[in-house]
């Protein structure tokens, strides 16, 4: 399990023997259970999650209603940029969608590394600009696509999450209702 993560910053920037040693010395991996909150809407968070295995689920409540704009899987970085950076309370839920197994990282851990090896805040600094490319991304597909447009991307680009996750976080994600999404999957089925 270590070495998923030692290797996701390998590909970003070689590491040392020492490096990684240090790294590993302060991964805490936990294991969490299909359904475990990790962050509550108006909780301000304290950590930093990377997936090793199983699915986190981002979500607002809004009216009553969980409206899901993100899911996060194998090798990608959970967290909560506004909540954490500014030390605010959320806005949004973060959830196991699966039984997961997730690196678990805090403020003070990662400050003691960049005090230690410089180059890891570089690496941490090219991780971030990857999550906000990614948020980006996502952003402008709820502004310029339609529904079955975004349905496509995910579909394309993470076809994963269809055996993985329930169709109604789906749809939710997608913006739609799920008898809108059953009509939508006919629709592309149909499509010569």
């Amino acid at each position: 399990m270590h070495n998923k993560l030692l290797n996701y910053f390998s590909k970003i920037m070689p590491l040392t023997e020492e490096e990684a040693s240090a790294i590993a010395e302060t991964m805490n991996i936990q294991r969490y259970d299909k359904g475990t909150i990790l962050l509550r809407e108006g909780q301000v968070s304290l950590e930093a999650y990377f997936v090793l295995e199983g699915c986190v689920r981002q979500y607002y409540l809004i009216d009553g209603e969980e409206k899901t704009n993100n899911f996060f899987t194998e090798e990608q970085w959970v967290v909560s940029i506004t909540s954490m950076s500014q030390q605010i309370p959320s806005t949004h839920f973060m959830e196991c969608c699966l039984d997961s197994i997730l690196v678990v990282g805090n403020r003070q851990k990662e400050e003691d590394l960049y005090k230690r090896f410089p180059k890891l805040e570089t690496i941490s600094r090219k991780v971030m600009e990857k999550v906000f490319a990614e948020q980006q991304e996502i952003m402008a597909s709820y502004t310029t696509d339609t529904p079955e447009q975004r349905y496509l991307k995910l579909l394309n680009s993470r076809p994963d999450l269809f055996q993985r996750i329930p169709q109604y976080h789906i749809a939710s994600y997608i913006g739609v209702k799920p008898e809108s999404l059953s009509r939508i999957r006919k629709r592309i089925i149909q499509k010569p």
